[in-house]
């Protein structure tokens, strides 16, 4: 039985193409379960919840900030994990737990079933099945291509949130968004096999290298010398000397202002616009379309980030964000706030993966998991803190201008963190091969 168990533990499919896209792969099937939690998606079909429950925006943004705070803490945690005991356990265990409580928010009656049920699944689900985790697999796995992996993987959770969005609303109305829940809840239950199956750590775990490269590994004896290192190719940096770089924190602050920023206007932008005159499956739809380029875009930046430096593709990308939501600032909503909302979703999709990109790129891999843990708690924070301060904004000011006023200011302070976040430098005694 011993030796059965260990041979099912080490069996790896043989596939006619690299692994590595095979994890990715069915890691998104992942990250698809897990998006029934994400914000994207209780953005789009809130006014469902809110019709059925009598409860106001206030009540479910709150739930949603705690579960996306509890998400934050936990991002550390799971990004050690990664770096350390790989994703082959964590990833199948968090899709029968979320898929319970998937299941578990499709029948309740109360308030706090929706709490405790939703902060489980945010909690666990975000940092092991769309955050840190497949992140972390996808830079092991690539090198050369470590970008356009990147793209591909944070595509997933803003494509699948947008695809849900359609079919909970499709569902709810052949039955209810419930019974979405429940059959999200299935699917997440079952697919805890394939990911047990399929999902690896790194190349090296099976037998490969990055990029399914072929190569050996060296046996001439090191020396050491003290050099002052400005790449991940020259040092493999752990978590520890990158947080004492200004260069981490610059990134760190900056994605912290972006995702509080969409978290705080994003989950707002359904009812802006049904509130403006347009029906809710027309501003549902506004909010899929803004989604989907916004996902579809990733790849696309991950493919450039490959070729051309992403921080000069970031400082790009960040004044083309200010000129779209300022927009917003000279509209009333209507079929012009449609046009502008799915414009938005285009213009920032490059902004929540950029910087994971930097963070790759002059860090490396060896320690990604660690070092992009350092990062997650302070954009989770940022993505709880947006609905509950979009609500309260709303709420304090019975309109939406403050909202898109606070994102120009944001994407503004951002851009100048980003302008500082140039490659780092550390004073280190490092072991270089002899001839």
């Amino acid at each position: 039985m011993m030796e059965l168990l260990k041979r099912a533990q080490s069996w790896t499919p043989k596939t006619t193409i690299y692994y590595g896209w095979i994890v990715i792969a069915v890691g998104a099937l992942g990250t698809y379960a897990s998006s029934g939690s994400a914000q994207v998606t209780l953005a789009g079909i809130q006014t469902l919840i809110f019709e059925d429950t009598g409860w106001d925006r206030s009540t479910i943004a709150l739930g949603i900030t705690i579960g996306t705070w509890v998400a934050g803490l936990l991002t550390p945690v799971f990004g050690k994990i990664a770096d350390t005991h790989g994703p082959r356990l964590a990833m199948p265990l968090t899709s029968l737990v979320v898929g319970i409580c998937f299941y578990w928010i499709g029948g309740m009656s109360a308030i706090w079933h929706f709490y405790a049920a939703y902060i489980i699944a945010r909690g666990l689900g975000n940092p092991v099945l769309i955050g840190v985790m497949p992140r972390t697999v996808a830079v092991n796995f690539f090198d050369r291509r470590r970008n356009l992996a990147l793209g591909l993987v944070s595509m997933a959770r803003p494509c699948f949130g947008a695809i849900n969005v359609q079919l909970i609303t499709l569902i709810s109305a052949w039955s209810s968004w419930r019974m979405a829940y429940k059959l999200l809840g299935i699917y997440s239950i079952f697919l805890t096999l394939p990911l047990l199956l399929f999902i690896r750590k790194d190349p090296e775990s099976i037998g490969l290298l990055p990029d399914g490269e072929q190569g050996k590994s060296s046996s001439q004896e090191p020396v050491m010398l003290s050099k002052k290192v400005a790449n991940a190719d020259t040092h493999i940096w752990s978590a520890g000397e990158a947080a004492k770089t200004l260069t981490l924190w610059a990134i760190v602050s900056a994605e912290f202002l972006i995702i509080l920023t969409s978290g705080t206007i994003g989950f707002q932008l359904v009812p802006y616009l049904h509130e403006s005159g347009l029906p809710i499956s027309i501003a549902a739809l506004a909010w899929t379309l803004s989604t989907l380029l916004n996902a579809f875009s990733n790849p696309i930046w991950g493919f450039l980030s490959d070729i051309y430096s992403p921080r000069k593709l970031v400082l790009g990308a960040m004044p083309i964000c200010l000129v779209v939501t300022s927009i917003f600032l000279l509209i009333d909503g209507g079929y012009p706030g449609f046009a502008c909302v799915v414009i938005w979703g285009a213009a920032t999709g490059g902004l929540n993966v950029l910087g994971g990109m930097l963070i790759a790129n002059y860090f490396g891999r060896h320690s990604f998991g660690s070092i992009s843990g350092i990062m997650g708690p302070f954009q989770i924070i940022g993505l709880g803190l947006g609905p509950i301060i979009g609500a309260i904004m709303y709420d304090a000011t019975g309109g939406y201008m403050y909202l898109f006023a606070f994102a120009v200011m944001a994407y503004l302070a951002a851009t100048i963190l980003f302008f500082f976040a140039k490659p780092p430098t550390l004073e280190i005694v490092r072991s270089v091969e002899t001839p």
